[in-house]
């Protein structure tokens, strides 16, 4: 009887259960993730633009894009904020800046990159896993490029662009669809993105995120697709990709709504391309100061902080 009228103590907060996925950023680290992101993938874009294309017939052979940069910051922080960040930074130190802005057509490509980049970053549960971060750089190929497909198709098939044929074959442009999604895959997928992101981010795992006052990545909590289940990350996805059609098919029957494309390269020539360097750089390098004067005012109030209640129990006793 003594023991049943024992008050029962509240669970504390460590009894509680814990909520799948990573710990919560707060607003400043979500700045400073996507800033990062757009900054890094920015200036990787801005390379791409001076590597030469090879045509074989209908063909052309490049690099889309270097998509380790962005498989690495997806795979080492947060992949909403990573995600979100990079393919803005293509838009602005490139698109923007260098005179080759699509107008509401941009619209197709960020969100379509944004998915392929969150799922990447979702499947990798443990950074140092090479098997993982192949997967990662080629899901990010496979799901840009994929609704990319299907969109110029959809254009073509309801007449709101025309399609490019080769000569006597009227199905071609699946076949060269077909063939440009293979190239991707392995140029800008494998060769530049898997294989730089499997040496590169197990060796900056642990280094980078403390300089942004971050932990690493926990294996045992990987990041969800989504808090509400799959199936809703799925509607998502499909909303997302609706989206990113009806964008494309407003920029060719609105005639290319908000396009600007004075084309200063073409003007200045390939020297033009540091104006978008140098702006990525200076936001890189502000973005640096600002989280040394974060770290710093932390280390100082925490400073404070400890020395506070030591300082008054000095004084009691004396």
């Amino acid at each position: 009887m003594a023991e049943s009228s024992r008050p029962t103590t509240p669970p504390t907060r460590s009894d509680a259960p814990r909520r799948p996925g990573p710990p919560e950023l707060n607003s400043g680290q979500k700045l400073m993730v996507f800033v990062l992101s757009m900054t890094l993938f920015g200036l990787a874009n801005i390379v791409t633009e001076v590597i030469p294309e090879v045509r074989v017939g209908p063909v052309e052979v490049g690099v889309s894009y270097l998509a380790f940069v962005p498989v690495i910051m997806v795979a080492l922080f947060n992949p909403l904020y990573a995600a979100l960040g990079a393919p803005l930074g293509e838009i602005v130190f490139v698109d923007l800046l260098m005179g080759d802005f699509s107008g509401i057509g941009e619209l197709e490509g960020y969100l379509q990159m944004f998915l392929g980049l969150y799922i990447a970053g979702c499947l990798v549960r443990d950074p140092r896993n090479p098997r993982r971060l192949f997967a990662a750089s080629a899901v990010v190929v496979i799901v840009d490029k994929m609704l990319s497909a299907v969109v110029d198709i959809a254009k073509v098939s309801v007449g709101v662009d025309d399609a490019e044929f080769v000569p006597g074959l009227p199905q071609s442009i699946l076949l060269l669809e077909g063939i440009d999604f293979v190239v991707a895959l392995l140029v800008s997928g494998i060769l530049f993105g898997a294989l730089p992101a499997m040496a590169l981010a197990p060796r900056l795992y642990g280094k980078i995120e403390p300089l942004l006052g971050l932990a690493p990545r926990d294996p045992g909590h990987p990041m969800p697709l989504a808090q509400r289940g799959t199936a809703a990350f799925m509607l998502l996805a499909l909303f997302l990709s609706f989206v990113s059609m009806i964008a494309a098919f407003t920029s060719e029957i609105f005639d290319n709504f908000g396009v600007w494309e004075p084309d200063f390269i073409e003007q200045y020539g390939d020297r033009f391309l540091w104006i978008g360097a140098s702006a990525a750089l200076i936001v890189l390098v502000a973005l640096a100061v600002a989280v040394r004067f974060v770290l710093a005012s932390r280390r100082a109030r925490a400073a404070q902080g400890s020395d506070g209640p030591d300082a008054r129990n000095t004084g009691e006793r004396r």
